[in-house]
């Protein structure tokens, strides 16, 4: 595989120059750093003869509040047992709906990108017991089902995995909506999907493992090192309205500059993986937020939406003298998503108008929501978001690997051995709990407002529902009987979720089951100084800013890290473990737009949260040796939940044509940067999901050899599979395989391959190739 390529769809700067850069950066970097620690060691033997040895910096010892010394043998901070795996994950590419819009008509035809889990554990040397697994899905959410599989599947691998369970691992989701759906636990989210399937479902759960598994068996000593970093061109706030109901004075600490104003979260959190024995990098964890909707409602093809592309650039970025590990894994997890949108051009009506849709509700001059779009970098290519999906992934990358490439210099390192993690499950169905002036209040059972449906405008819901209308929810009254239909909401759930119209009340269905999660998940990890909240739903810029304030507020007040002169450093990752929707703001859910209505368990959500993190924090200090109670266990609904989802019956070929035929052939030569296409006869990619393997490639001729050579698969984003039934009498079928030759390609003599698994009449499933003819890139 050709290890200097990365893949593109639209306008972006070749790697080469990236190399360029790198390079220039790593040189002044390491001047840099020369010249701070001859200053920083000047320093310090000066202190320790004028001052007799008293005090040394906290990076090399440390003080808890025991009064005990922690040694180090460098600034890198305390060692710890560490440890990166990944995995392919990527389900049914085909008939199988997407799960992100929540549109039926939104059902895969191909693949742009595989998916994947990474996996990332941090555990205590001398208490290797003390340990975290912190996953990193390429899916919408982390999911109660998949969750329970993963552990499942860990215990049944013997007991050198015994140490894994429902404390230590946090299921994490990018939030992409470009994936296959029908894996979800609850009823809602399945109903677009024709319900549940198994093997989109059992393709998570075992890549998973594998990614766990991996990361077990690369476990060694090493250090962790934090950054930040500024990510100013990568999101924006869809919801501005609900955010600037939050107090004006709160919103000013976070208004930093006209880009930074504070309306979205700018900064970018990096977490270096460095092994002790050579000092080799095996990887990297980042928390930044944007949504996974780059990739549009009428883009059909699979793929890991902007984090995706980001994580893949990341990993393919290193050349041979870098000092990487092999097997260096990239995570780019979510962050306080919940108000974000990576379309950051705005939301613009396509109407005729040329203007933008209204601040108050996202609607044109119909009135409606429909026609309001939100537009990425660049929303005017015609390819359903990819080349704004790849731009977007590029901005999140190139500071990341900026600042990783100068973390040893402005990186601060993870000190204090220890290593926690806590979990529970809570019923939020009536959830009661104090405020900080001393009131009772409680949550609700889940329920869903009407502008809910009315979706954003990176999605718009499909009738006519709008966003914000607290009072008098613009909407057919017809929608009010169909609600009440499915469940007429008490008066009590009424109170309970007010200002909030009731349309779904699906906290309280459970016909055939459960509509919707009432138990959630509590889990907070930490290592050292560095403190992890996984949130189960979405939470909002500001949410997301008050529950890491009171967080490390509590954690500094307490000398959580064990360390007096350290600060806490909060981080927020998720959606995770399930899928509670959203967690907005008392001030945001007054507002009733999409994320207040989708704030399940009503208006104290957020402050539940923060309580029940809080309450369970102390689990996280050195010396503790308890568990919270693990609480009420919520539904595994894998074995009963409904299903109309049919599957692959056979396959058939064209009369004289056999699996494998080329049926349009390559031309005989191409230009750089041209579009690559060959066609095949082909058959349903669901009988073999060919996980860890591919569906297509290019190869490349070594001339002086005369052996091809692969340099492309289904897993870099310039190569595209597009399958497509040709008839359903018939069985028929055919595969487009489309290259998009990068601006960086090496000229030379190419072909195209296709991997593909036909099923007969009697089930059997018999593996085939194709392939085209040579052409020349040139």
């Amino acid at each position: 595989m050709d290890q200097h390529h990365d893949s593109k769809a639209g306008p972006s700067q070749p790697q080469p120059r990236w190399r360029q850069q790198a390079s220039r950066w790593r040189l002044q970097a390491i001047k840099a750093t020369v010249l701070v620690a001859a200053v920083v060691l000047g320093y310090m033997a000066f202190v320790r003869l004028y001052h007799g040895g008293l005090e040394v910096n906290w990076l090399w010892r440390t003080i808890n509040q025991d009064g005990n010394r922690y040694e180090h043998e460098s600034a890198k901070g305390n060692q710890y047992l560490l440890g990166v795996g990944k995995a392919d994950i990527t389900g049914p590419v085909v008939e199988i709906n997407m799960m992100g819009y929540a549109d039926t008509k939104q059902v895969g035809s191909g693949l742009r990108q595989r998916l994947y889990s990474r996996a990332f554990i941090v555990g205590d040397v001398k208490h290797p017991e003390d340990r975290f697994v912190y996953l990193v899905l390429d899916t919408q959410s982390g999911d109660t089902a998949v969750r329970s599989g993963i552990l499942k599947g860990l215990a049944s691998l013997g007991s050198d995995f015994a140490v894994y369970g429902q404390h230590n691992v946090a299921v994490t989701g990018t939030h992409s909506h470009s994936g296959p759906g029908a894996w979800l636990n609850y009823l809602l989210p399945q109903i677009t999907s024709k319900g549940f399937d198994k093997q989109s479902y059992q393709a998570i759960v075992d890549g998973a493992v594998l990614s766990i598994q991996r990361a077990h068996t690369s476990l060694q000593p090493g250090y962790l090192t934090v950054g930040s970093t500024k990510v100013l061109d990568a999101n924006i706030n869809r919801s501005l309205y609900a955010y600037l109901a939050n107090p004006a004075k709160e919103r000013s600490k976070y208004n930093t500059s006209t880009e930074d104003d504070g309306s979205v979260e700018k900064t970018l959190t990096l977490l270096k993986f460095q092994r002790a024995s050579d000092s080799k990098s095996t990887g990297v964890l980042t928390w930044f937020p944007t949504h996974g909707t780059s990739m549009l409602g009428n883009n059909t093809l699979i793929s890991g939406d902007n984090k995706g592309v980001a994580a893949d650039m990341f990993e393919k970025s290193f050349s041979k003298e870098d000092s990487v590990a092999d097997g260096f894994v990239a995570g780019f997890s979510q962050a306080s998503v919940g108000d974000t949108s990576p379309n950051v051009l705005g939301a613009w009506c396509e109407d005729g108008s040329g203007k933008q849709c209204s601040l108050e509700n996202s609607t044109c001059s119909d009135g409606k929501s429909q026609y309001c779009h939100a537009r990425g970098p660049f929303f005017r290519v015609p390819d359903n978001g990819a080349s704004s999906c790849y731009e977007i992934g590029k901005r999140q990358f190139e500071p990341a690997r900026k600042l990783y490439d100068s973390l040893d210099s402005v990186g601060t390192p993870i000190v204090g051995p220890t290593v926690k993690s806590f979990h529970t499950f809570q019923d939020m169905s009536n959830f009661s709990f104090p405020l900080a002036n001393g009131s009772y209040v409680n949550t609700c059972p889940a329920a869903l407002g009407y502008s809910f449906a009315a979706g954003t405008s990176d999605g718009p819901g499909a009738f006519d529902f709008t966003q914000n209308g607290p009072n008098t929810p613009n909407a057919s009254p017809v929608w009010r009987v169909v609600s009440g239909f499915i469940k007429e909401p008490s008066e009590h759930q009424k109170r309970c979720h007010f200002p909030k119209p009731i349309l779904l009340d699906v906290g309280e269905i459970t016909t055939p089951y459960l509509w919707t999660p009432n138990v959630v998940d509590v889990q907070v990890l930490r290592a050292g100084q560095l403190v992890i909240i996984v949130s189960p739903g979405e939470a909002t810029t500001m949410a997301g800013r008050r529950w890491k304030e009171a967080i490390h507020n509590s954690a500094a007040s307490s000398a959580l890290s064990g360390l007096s002169k350290v600060d806490p450093i909060v981080v927020l990752g998720g959606p995770a473990n399930s899928y509670t929707h959203y967690i907005a703001t008392p001030e945001e859910y007054g507002i009733q737009r999409y994320e207040g209505a989708s704030t399940l368990y009503g208006p104290y959500t957020l402050n539940a949260y923060i309580n029940l993190t809080l309450t369970y924090l102390h689990h996280l200090s050195a010396s503790s040796t308890s568990k919270p109670a693990p609480g009420p266990s919520p539904p595994d609904n894998v074995n009963k939940s409904l299903s109309f989802i049919t599957g692959v019956v056979f396959d058939g070929t064209p009369i004289f044509k056999q699996f494998g035929d080329v049926k349009e052939d390559v031309k005989p030569s191409y230009s750089i940067g041209s579009l690559v296409s060959a066609t095949f006869v082909g058959a349903n990619p669901r009988n073999s999901l060919r996980l860890g393997q591919t569906y297509a490639a290019v190869e490349k001729r070594d001339v002086e050899h005369g052996r091809w050579s692969r340099v492309r698969d289904d897993g870099d984003w310039s190569l595209i599979f597009n399958w497509k039934r040709t008839s359903e009498i018939l069985g028929t079928s055919e595969v487009n395989i489309v290259w998009e030759t990068e601006d960086w390609v090496e000229p030379g003599q190419y072909r195209v391959k296709y991997y593909g698994d036909w099923k007969a009449v009697g089930g059997a499933i018999t593996s085939f190739e194709g392939v085209s003819g040579d052409f020349i890139v040139a």
